[in-house]
């Protein structure tokens, strides 16, 4: 699955009730899932780190669907060619 494909899939399953909600809500309900996250880091937990990962991956394709951003396109254009500072795949940006 690409990573439009996700998207429109997230997209397909919830847009109705995101849209209600609101962008600021989503945002919310996404920097939840950032700290939900950050705690599987902290413990070391890479089984509920892959769930919480995830999250963060649904809600950040629901808050672009909402603002019309395509997050696959967006990716592609800043990191398609390695790092977008020294263009190196491996970045050697000091």
């Amino acid at each position: 699955m690409t990573i439009a494909e996700f998207q429109d899939l997230i997209k397909r399953t919830y847009h109705r009730r995101d849209k209600k909600r609101g962008i600021d809500k989503n945002f919310l309900w996404f920097t939840e899932e950032v700290g939900e996250l950050a705690e599987t880091v902290r413990k070391g937990d890479t089984k509920e780190m892959a769930k919480e990962a995830a999250d963060v991956l649904a809600w950040l394709s629901t808050i672009c669907s909402l603002s019309g951003v395509d997050l696959q396109e967006a990716a592609l254009a800043k990191y398609g060619r390695g790092c977008p500072r020294c263009k190196g795949i491996p970045c050697s940006c000091p």
